[in-house]
């Protein structure tokens, strides 16, 4: 009688062992090995002895390369389009993620909506809601198409059926977490499920130029749940952000095969759901009058100039002294405060010191700098600025304020909303309309307060 196979592997890092092991190997982790199905085996061994077998491919020139053209259709929603790159690629597996409630099911049968009006067969694969449930929402959203298919189901090889049997030209999957693998003898969500499912949409993606989106839960720290691998293997990956209490959401890019990942795409949250945002001119700043302890700058989110409001409250301590910001890094506002107390000699260090970025968005680029000092410097002095003058410019530890990327794209925008004063580290190379004051030094900037 022949002795059974068996063969473990680590759900955490892939790899193999003829026996058990309490620590795997491969990534120094515990209780990762899980034993293989005598299909799952058969499927190793073969694969082994097709890759032995195979002729080995041979490396050419990359000059004699030939150049693909890929052409994308669009979601029907421009802000989404710009995140992808200018649309959906034929073909594409993309993954989204946001914390419970942001929007992402919202949008997705919006866009699911969008191409069934033109025809294109979309299947709405959902294992966390009924058929009732998104026909509801459907109604909601203006998105109730003959074309648009909905199959409430977990599991993949059924979801594979379907797919196969009808000539489906976009497919939704909510969420990647939720459906499991007969294959795969473990529970839905667990490590090796996701990874199996992923591989397998993938294959289908490719081999039927099918895009996919999948719908992906976040952990704590607000990663994609699961195994790093997934983020690996799709082709674009995209996060919702946005405060819950304001109707604004931001749809980054953190990879993307086919463009840029510096894009953002701005929805509003309505009635209606999720819906492309008409224009972002006032939507983060009072142009009527600045209080003491509010500055306006210019942030850059992807090719978009946005003019923001930050503001500052500095009181007096009672007891330890706290710095909080909200919308900026709390790291470089003690940086800043620091460089404060050391060029301006002012006694910030018995002081609360708080931060705020209006509107809800976050902002990661250093070019606000400036702005946060102007902004609690008004505090400070209890002295309103001018509402007709922006900040602009980085700060180094040394004091200097450096040039800041896209200063001609900013002055335009601040123009266009019809500002006329700016302070910045350098002179402009192109001709303005704005009147710019150059501060080069930190206590320069005092002198326009």
């Amino acid at each position: 009688m022949a002795k059974k196979k068996t063969l473990f592997e680590c759900q955490a890092c892939g790899f193999q062992s003829a026996r058990w092991l309490g620590k795997c190997t491969g990534c120094n982790q515990w209780d990762t090995m899980m034993e293989l199905s005598t299909e799952q085996i058969k499927f190793v061994e073969e694969s082994k002895q097709s890759s032995s077998s195979s002729i080995s491919p041979k490396a050419m020139s990359i000059t004699e390369v030939k150049q693909e053209n890929i052409e994308r259709f669009s979601s029907e929603s421009k802000e989404l389009d710009l995140v992808l790159g200018g649309g959906i690629v034929p073909g594409s597996l993309t993954l989204i993620g946001g914390s419970p409630g942001i929007g992402k099911s919202t949008l997705l049968l919006k866009i699911a909506g969008n191409l069934a009006k033109k025809k294109i067969p979309v299947l709405y694969v959902s294992g966390e809601e009924s058929a009732g449930q998104i026909k509801l929402r459907a109604d909601r959203l203006n998105a109730n198409e003959k074309e648009l298919f909905l199959l409430p189901e977990i599991n993949l090889q059924s979801i594979l059926h379907e797919i196969k049997n009808k000539n489906y030209g976009f497919i939704i999957i909510d969420s990647i977490q939720t459906l499991y693998s007969d294959e795969t003898p473990s529970a839905p969500g667990s490590v090796t499920q996701v990874r199996t499912i992923t591989f397998e949409l993938m294959r289908i993606a490719k081999s039927l130029d099918i895009p996919i989106f999948i719908i992906g839960h976040i952990t704590k720290d607000g990663s994609i749940a699961g195994p790093r691998v997934l983020e690996h293997m799709v082709d674009t990956v995209l996060y919702f952000e946005g405060d819950p209490n304001s109707e604004l959401r931001l749809l980054r890019g953190f990879k993307n095969r086919f463009g840029s990942t510096n894009e953002v795409g701005i929805f509003e949250m309505s009635k209606n759901g999720l819906l492309d945002a008409q224009t972002m001119a006032g939507r983060f700043f009072n142009k009527e009058k600045l209080s003491s302890g509010s500055a306006l700058t210019v942030m850059m989110e992807g090719s978009r100039p946005i003019i923001i409001e930050v503001q500052a409250l500095v009181s007096e301590a009672y007891g330890h002294p706290k710095r909080s910001s909200t919308g900026f890094d709390n790291n470089r506002l003690n940086m800043l405060l620091a460089l404060l107390e050391k060029k301006l000699d002012l006694p910030l260090g018995t002081y609360d010191v708080f931060v705020n970025i209006s509107g809800g968005i976050k902002v990661t680029e250093p070019s606000v700098d400036l702005a946060i000092i102007a902004a609690i410097l008004s505090s400070y002095r209890n002295r309103e600025l001018s509402a007709e003058t922006l900040f602009l410019g980085e700060v180094s530890l040394t004091g200097e304020i450096r040039e800041v990327s896209a200063l001609g794209q900013r002055l335009k925008e601040i123009a266009t909303q019809g500002f006329s004063k700016a302070v910045i580290p350098n002179k402009p190379l192109e001709k303005t309309s704005i009147k710019c004051f150059i501060a080069n030094e930190v206590s320069k900037v005092v002198e326009w307060m």
